[in-house]
């Protein structure tokens, strides 16, 4: 561990703050190339580098490298620069930094680490009480302990559902996984299941290792061939098929005699479709993996499940599904109620579980085994996939950023094993105590680098003290606690918190565009709300929605919306504090709707940074033809009477020089990239250097067109 630096205090003021040795070093610079090299590297495994920020699901998490860097930048003014000081272990108790749209609590965790005081609010009951999870320290025997006890009361009761046995020895084996399809039924009475192609597994590199597991669409026997082969004779059954051919074509199910049927016009009863259990994975008595067809035991142990969730009382979700963006294509489906989500073997399952976390007496056990619990839904639904071999199995329900039902679910084994992912004991050590251990000992990467500064490795470094931090309940508390956090749930327009008093925000505010976070959070939730509606007034809706949640496709309608939230963060901030936040998006429209907001809420932009924001190859970032990976970091002050000297560069030279930086560290960057780039200069030339514009939009949809034709 290194020496602890604790920075100086500067006590500024309106007078000193036009002087420039009171700068903050992020107005001034910004390590953008050594932190996207970290960030980077960060984003292979986030959940493993920054676990706090991952002991549940939620949506655009972002780096915990870059927002060290810029919530230190924000709070230090020291005359070092921000790299020089980035792996200094430091102590700003003096501090307080606001994030009004917390998420999954990145900013409150780096401040944390740098010693300062941090208040996260969220409207998202889930954000508010994940976060809250996150930061609490238990320890880890207690966690252990508890973990037990579950297993002892509940962990058979599951696994017998997850058993099969091997015909002919009836050798008793672990499921791993059960493979499902779903079954359309057609007006003239023929089933049809829906495979976009006859194989299940292959690979995640096919080229290298090119076996792959068949379905024989006449006889439902596996067999193992190549990924790629496009003639097959079935073994048992010596049926004739091509397995790249499946019953599906884009919206259509074609029949036996070639007749196509929209998939869609094939649902009745108001119900989805029924499903039929074509595969298992299973560990066999060696403890290899083995692809094995269903027998009458597997449908024998799947209908007593069926028949016990009938007869048991279990805590199970009760709220409906509401009709928005993100779930209308679940309804279009029949989706319409969020138990609709599971078999009814998984609702018994995860029943059982629920019940038996629910008998924990200790409260801040329970609620840790609730955020637990609540984290593996998203990997144990009939909205999950298989993502093949050599790679984590299960595709979880929100790859994409609708909930898109899923023709071949995967259904996982909810206690799990030792060869399994995404259940409730793997989870327990890889999500909530690898959580709590990084509590105890918050380590950062730093890269190796050669001689030549290329990067050979990178090793974690404890870089700050143990976040040990106390939880307040309102802002007379926090004040009073010297190691606090204040987490609040509630509309960030109206901060039950007094004028000036917060000395830098850093925040990640939520996109314009079509993705409601509420509507997606519902899927947690509709289990969730029942059992801690009585503990949190925030869980006593039917839905995690909020009127004021800062959502919106429309851009006016969403600049107005932040605009109020920027307003109340003018209002908190003190004067000569910064409020920095990071953004790209691919539409003009979208950054008119931050300029607009950051204007009319009384502040300026006074420097604009870029920096690496996410791994490109994710999904569905993946899917756009031009992916954007920059973020521009926007750093913001109060509107008053001050100038900024004019800036010389121009906003070509400007961004050339930022690409040609990227480009010669070894970053490729897409045209939506560049794009941020030249927006982000524009909209610091606009604001900050009293440029005239009288037509933003134009002005940006001009340097659009000059990037993408």
């Amino acid at each position: 561990m290194k020496t602890i630096k604790i920075i100086p205090e500067f006590n500024c003021d309106l007078e000193k703050l036009i002087n420039e040795k009171n700068t903050l070093q992020i107005e001034k610079e910004f390590p953008f190339i050594e932190l996207s090299q970290l960030a980077e590297r960060e984003s292979w495994r986030k959940e493993l580098n920054r676990p706090i920020y991952h002991i549940h699901k939620w949506w655009a998490t972002r780096l915990g490298s870059v927002f060290r860097g810029i919530v230190l930048g924000s709070i230090s003014q020291s005359k070092k620069s921000i790299w020089s000081e980035f792996y200094n272990i430091h102590n700003f108790s003096n501090k307080i930094v606001l994030d009004p749209f917390m998420g999954s609590g990145t900013t409150i965790g780096e401040a944390l680490k740098l010693g300062s005081k941090a208040i996260g609010c969220d409207i998202n009951p889930i954000s508010t009480f994940s976060v809250t999870q996150a930061l609490i320290k238990v320890q880890e025997q207690e966690l252990l302990e508890t973990f037990v006890q579950i297993e002892r009361k509940v962990s058979h009761e599951i696994k017998k559902y997850y058993i099969t046995q091997k015909e002919n020895t009836n050798e008793e084996l672990q499921v791993l996984h059960f493979f499902w399809v779903k079954i359309a039924e057609t007006p003239e009475g023929e089933s049809i299941p829906l495979f976009d192609n006859y194989i299940f597994s292959k690979n995640a590199y096919p080229k290298k290792k090119p076996d792959a597991q068949i379905i024989c669409p006449n006889c439902w026997q596996i067999s193992k061939n190549r990924y790629d082969t496009e003639k097959l004779c079935c073994r048992y059954c010596s049926y004739e098929f091509n397995p790249q051919n499946g019953t599906v074509q884009g919206q259509y199910v074609v029949t036996r005699q070639g007749k196509r049927y929209k998939i869609l016009s094939l649902l009745k009863d108001g119900k989805p479709f029924e499903e039929r259990m074509y595969a298992k994975l299973v560990l066999n008595t060696n403890g290899e993996k083995e692809y094995l067809p269903i027998s009458d035991f597997d449908l024998e142990l799947y209908n007593e499940a069926k028949e016990r969730l009938q007869k048991e009382n279990l805590p199970l979700p009760i709220y409906k599904v509401r009709p928005g963006y993100n779930t209308n294509q679940a309804k279009n489906y029949n989706y319409n109620q969020w138990k609709e989500f599971f078999n009814d073997r998984q609702l018994l399952c995860l029943g059982m579980l629920l019940r038996t976390i629910l008998e924990i007496k200790n409260k801040v056990l329970r609620y840790h085994f609730l955020i637990l619990f609540s984290g593996i839904l998203e990997f144990n639904n009939k909205f999950c996939s298989f993502k093949g071999e050599g790679t984590g199995a299960v595709r979880h329900m929100f790859s994409h950023h609708i909930l898109k039902p899923e023709r071949t679910p995967l259904e996982n084994n909810i206690w799990g094993n030792s060869k399994g992912s995404g259940s409730f004991s793997s989870m327990f050590y890889s999500r909530l105590l690898r959580a709590k251990k990084y509590l105890s000992e918050p380590f950062d990467l730093f890269l190796e680098k050669d001689l030549f500064g290329k990067i050979q490795d990178a090793s974690k470094k404890i870089v700050s003290y143990p976040i040990d931090c106390e939880l307040a309940i309102d802002w007379e508390d926090f004040v009073d606690k010297d190691k606090a956090a204040l987490i609040m749930n509630g509309s960030s327009m109206s901060l039950n918190l007094p004028n000036h008093c917060v000395d830098a925000i850093v925040t990640d505010p939520p996109y314009f565009d079509f993705v409601h976070y509420s509507e997606l959070s519902d899927f947690f939730y509709a289990w969730l709300s029942p059992v801690l509606k009585a503990d949190f007034n925030y869980f006593d809706k039917e839905d995690s929605s909020n009127i004021s949640e800062v959502q919106n496709s429309d851009p006016f309608e969403f600049a107005k919306q932040l605009t109020q939230v920027f307003r109340e963060c003018n209002r908190v901030l003190k004067n000569e504090g910064v409020m920095v936040f990071s953004f790209h998006h691919s539409k003009p429209e979208g950054w008119v709707a931050i300029m607009e907001a950051v204007t009319s809420a009384g502040f300026k932009i006074v420097n604009a940074h870029p920096v690496y924001a996410e791994f490109k190859g994710s999904s569905p970032k993946s899917t756009s033809k031009n992916p954007i990976s920059l973020d521009a970091i926007l750093v913001c002050k109060k509107n008053l009477s001050f100038q900024t000297e004019d800036e010389t560069n121009s906003i070509d030279e400007k961004a050339l020089t930022y690409k040609a930086q990227f480009e010669n560290s070894g970053f490729s960057l897409s045209k939506g990239d560049l794009f941020v780039l030249y927006a982000s200069q524009y909209m610091l030339q606009v604001s900050s250097f009293q440029k005239e514009r009288f037509d933003l939009l134009n002005d940006l949809y001009e340097i659009y067109e000059r990037i993408f034709t």
